[in-house]
Order: structure tokens, then sequence, then C-alpha cells
């Protein structure tokens, strides 16, 4: 069921640069799909897929960052989809939204091939405790595999081109499990301060690259050692990221 317009807010992503809907009660987009978005070395011209978009927030982050991109999105809730839709109508995107299963994409997606794909699957496996909205539960408690949405972005993948994902540190073996040889990696750890241990990772697989692994330096995502009231205090790298839409620059080629 398509979602009420009281049912939305309106948010504002990269300094008001995006204006997205999203629901109250529902998923909602922090800082996750904007990193991602800005970790991707995408050029105009080229195409990019969203693996499970939801609202459009790291397609639409990355296609305000670079103009003339050809951008596309599979989504499993037709709910979301349509604000993905709706959103890239709103900021002048476009944005092709596919509806279907990570795990069964459609066959008119899976006629097609990409330069990049991202994902930002769900964080949170399936015996974890069901939150009290449906699609929010959806979007955060595993229902496929990592493995599989490996599987689906590298499928999806020109030779030579890149998937880039970000998931909990605890998944990134299984990650790079699910890689079977069949590219490259580089891991980008993201630490909350400094000194503290890492809680999230951005990896990027190049499709049929054959570069050694890499662990990269990591990014810390706010400055100072301890919360500082109501003030976010993020590190100067990640305010750039998140403000102005700067591209997160850690990945050299290879």
């Amino acid at each position: 069921m398509p979602f009420a317009p009281a049912d939305l807010t309106e948010d504002h992503f990269l300094g008001g640069r995006l204006r997205l809907l999203q629901p109250r009660a529902g998923y909602r987009a922090a800082t996750d799909p904007v990193l991602l978005a800005a970790a991707v070395a995408a050029r105009a011209g080229q195409s990019v897929l969203d693996l499970g978009c939801g609202a459009g927030t790291a397609a639409l982050c990355l296609g305000a960052r670079v103009p003339g991109l050809t951008l596309a999105g599979l989504e499993l809730q037709a709910d979301y989809a349509d604000l993905a839709r709706e959103n890239g109508r709103r900021n002048g995107i476009s944005l092709n939204v596919f509806e279907g299963d990570v795990a069964a994409p459609p066959a008119a997606l899976r006629a097609l091939d990409f330069d990049h794909v991202i994902a930002n699957p769900p964080y949170y496996d399936p015996a974890s405790p069901a939150a009290a909205d449906p699609g929010r539960d959806t979007a955060l408690r595993e229902a496929t595999p990592v493995a599989a949405w490996v599987d689906a972005g590298l499928r999806r993948l020109r030779p030579g081109g890149d998937f880039t994902v970000i998931q909990r540190i605890e998944r990134l073996p299984a990650l790079l499990a699910a890689l079977g040889g069949r590219g490259s990696a580089a891991v980008l750890p993201l630490c909350p301060r400094a000194g503290r241990a890492a809680t999230r990772v951005i990896l990027r697989i190049r499709k049929g690259g054959r570069a050694q692994f890499r662990l990269l330096a990591p990014l810390v995502i706010h400055a100072g050692p301890a919360h500082d009231g109501d003030r976010d205090s993020f590190a100067p790298e990640v305010a750039a990221i998140l403000r102005e839409g700067a591209a997160l620059e850690r990945f050299a080629p290879g």
C-alpha cells in the first residue's frame, strides 16, 4: 500500500541539495547510504545499480554528486520503490526502479549490466528481534544471506566494474568468502571515534580484478574522544561528505 502524505517527512541530505521523502515510522536513511554513495568512483556516462535501494538515498546522493549517470535501483517493497521514483522526480534525477528480490531479480534487470553496483544490505540476522514497523523490519533484518547480495552484484557488473557495499564489521568474513576468487577486494573500516574499534566497513570488489587484498586506514566518523552534547561532531572529511556531497577518495585504483 502506498504511503499516505501524513506518513512521510521531507528530509534534507547533502546540505539541502537533496530533499527526500521518507516514512515517519519505517526505514529511514542516516549516514550509511550517503557514505556508500561517496565511495563510488563513478564518472559521467557510466551506469550504476543500487541493490535494495529503499527510498533511493544512496543512488540519488551519487546522482547529485556525479551528473550524467544512468541510475537504476532494485527494491523488494513496492511502497519504497514508489518513494524512490518520486524522490528522483522531485530532485530532477532520473532513477529507474525495478521491483523484486535481490535473490531473484526481474528478467528485465537480468538483461542489463552496469559499471557500478552498490548495496546497503540488511544489518541484522534473521533471529534478531523484529521491528514494530514491517517496512523497517524488512529493510534491517536479513532474509537473503549476504552471499546472495555479493553474487547478485557481481552478476550485474561488467568485467572490471566495481561492487561497493557497506555493512557491519561482523559480516566482513561472509562478504569476503562470497567473493570466491571472482575479483579483488579493498576494505575501508569505519570507526566511530579515534581509538575505537571499527563497527562498519565499506568493501569494494573489482570484478575480475587480480590485485592483492587491501585493508585501508580507517575512516574516523566523529571528532573528539566522546559524544559532545547535541552536536554531531563529525570529523572534517565526513562532514564534507554528508553536508557538501564530497567524494570519499580512499580507494586507489586496482
